[in-house]
């Protein structure tokens, strides 16, 4: 049915059928025919790195390369007239937890002689240095040239220390990018004191997105010192940007081989837990006392166990970021203790592989979207950029499909959500446009209910708005 939206002060103020109000009604305002498109809830990525996502667009990308030896290859083709005292060449996306042969110093210090080198894996949580790069920076390496964890998320860190403009330049690019593909919000897990970084940006004209920032533990303190809480709006943004969410890792990643699992891994181990439930505890009675909502990190089956004891103990809902593999048993307490689930679908295609490997015969447990929501948990669908593209489309088509296109059969098609409900999960839980809510929304070219798979993933994207004030496509 076509309907006329009113939209006042950035707020949807009404909804009529087409045509049923004019005349006075319409005196004053600006009309902006939509051509009878449709209209959604504008999109929000849950879960996002911006600055490495940005970063990212600026680097060498080996994310195709099939082993250690072809990723290496495509570096030393980069290479160019680099010198060996000039800046670091970084690269990003390589995935060896699918590898025949593995990664080393050796063979990465042959293809890129004196010249610092750094490759940052797709899942952020392993770094493959040569020996310029690990004297460059001081980090001890062994044979295989790899930092795990910790030391690969500081020195991620410091490989994107460059001069603000030009970062906040990449970041704005990011930011009108998100915004051609209906994303009107993202919640910024960038693993810094995240808050000053997007209001400079913002006081400076980024106007793209909306913007929540999330904390780390290491910055609690501060942050309850200043007063700051989830959800807070931060003064002087113009609406754009609030407090978010306070994230804590308490395990790895699947590609590195570090998310804590309950059974081994076909080569020993069990990952690692690097924050037990004790601490964790600790944290989320903090969280409460500090008005934080907590987002925890749980990949692996034994941290998400973890993650669900220490939200039990504490008497506090929030948030488990990826989720990626639950036991059955553990379904229902998402359900019961009012969790949401963040989740990026698209990793489930990515990473079917590396599961498949990692967890032989267990993975009806992996990316289990249906079971989650299906148990009771609420559902926030993203990407993780750049460990996926920030492409809600991407994310919302490898849920409803469990497939990409490329001839290979469904993964799990048990685990599929409806169009419905994963337009829902990227909205925000709107499901529909409301009188009341911010005019934050989304024009299509076509119908995201009819559509086909294909053309669902590569959804046209007409408009966005913000707080009725375009963001893409002002000229429609």
């Amino acid at each position: 049915m076509l309907c006329d939206i009113f939209i006042t002060d950035g707020v949807v103020a009404r909804i009529v059928p087409a045509g049923s109000e004019a005349g006075p009604a319409l005196r004053g305002a600006e009309v902006v025919d939509l051509g009878g498109r449709f209209v959604i809830p504008g999109l929000w990525d849950e879960h996002v790195h911006m600055t490495q996502w940005a970063l990212a667009a600026d680097r060498i990308d080996v994310s195709g390369a099939a082993s250690a030896l072809e990723a290496a290859a495509v570096v030393r083709s980069q290479l160019g007239s680099q010198r060996a005292d000039g800046p670091t060449l970084v690269a990003v996306g390589f995935r060896d937890a699918v590898w025949g042969d593995m990664p080393s110093l050796e063979l990465l210090d042959g293809a890129t002689g004196g010249v610092a080198t750094a490759l940052v894996s797709h899942d952020l949580h392993c770094v493959w240095l040569n020996s310029a790069a690990a004297a460059r920076y001081g980090v001890p390496v062994g044979a295989d040239g790899l930092l795990r964890e910790d030391p690969a998320f500081e020195l991620t860190r410091e490989l994107g220390r460059l001069p603000d403009d030009a970062v906040d330049a990449l970041v704005s690019g990011a930011g009108r990018a998100a915004a051609a593909r209906g994303v009107v919000g993202i919640v910024d897990f960038e693993m810094v004191w995240n808050r000053d970084p997007w209001l400079r940006r913002i006081v400076a004209g980024f106007d793209s997105v909306r913007v929540d920032a999330g904390v780390y533990p290491q910055d609690l303190d501060r942050a309850a010192g200043e007063g700051l809480r989830t959800g807070q709006l931060v003064p002087g943004s113009g609406g754009l940007l609030r407090v978010g969410p306070l994230k804590v890792l308490i395990d790895g990643s699947l590609n590195t081989r570090t998310a804590f699992c309950v059974d081994p891994y076909p080569n020993g181990g069990h990952g690692l837990l690097t924050v037990g439930e004790a601490e964790l505890l600790e944290l989320l009675l903090r969280a409460r006392e500090t008005g934080f909502v907590p987002a925890v990190h749980a990949i692996g089956d034994g941290a998400n166990e973890v993650a669900l004891n220490a939200f039990a103990a504490a008497g506090i809902a929030g948030r488990v970021e990826h989720a990626q593999f639950v036991r059955q048993q553990d379904f229902a307490r998402f359900g019961g203790l009012g969790l949401t689930a963040s989740v990026q679908p698209a990793h489930a295609l990515d990473d079917r592989d590396a599961a498949d490997s990692n967890w032989p015969g267990r993975t009806e447990r992996a990316f289990p979207l249906r079971s989650l929501l299906d148990a009771g948990a609420t559902l926030a669908l993203g990407s993780d950029a750049p460990v996926a593209p920030l492409e809600p489309w991407t994310a919302m088509s490898a849920a409803t499909t469990r497939a990409r296109g490329d001839g290979r059969a469904p993964w799990h098609p048990e685990q599929v959500l409806t169009r419905q409900e994963a337009l829902a999960a990227s909205s925000r839980g709107r499901r529909r446009i409301r009188v009341g809510d911010p005019a934050d929304v989304v024009v299509l070219d076509a119908d995201p209910l009819a559509v086909s798979d294909a053309e669902f993933a590569a959804m046209p994207v007409a408009a966005t708005l913000l707080a009725g004030r375009f963001t893409h496509g002002a000229g429609i």
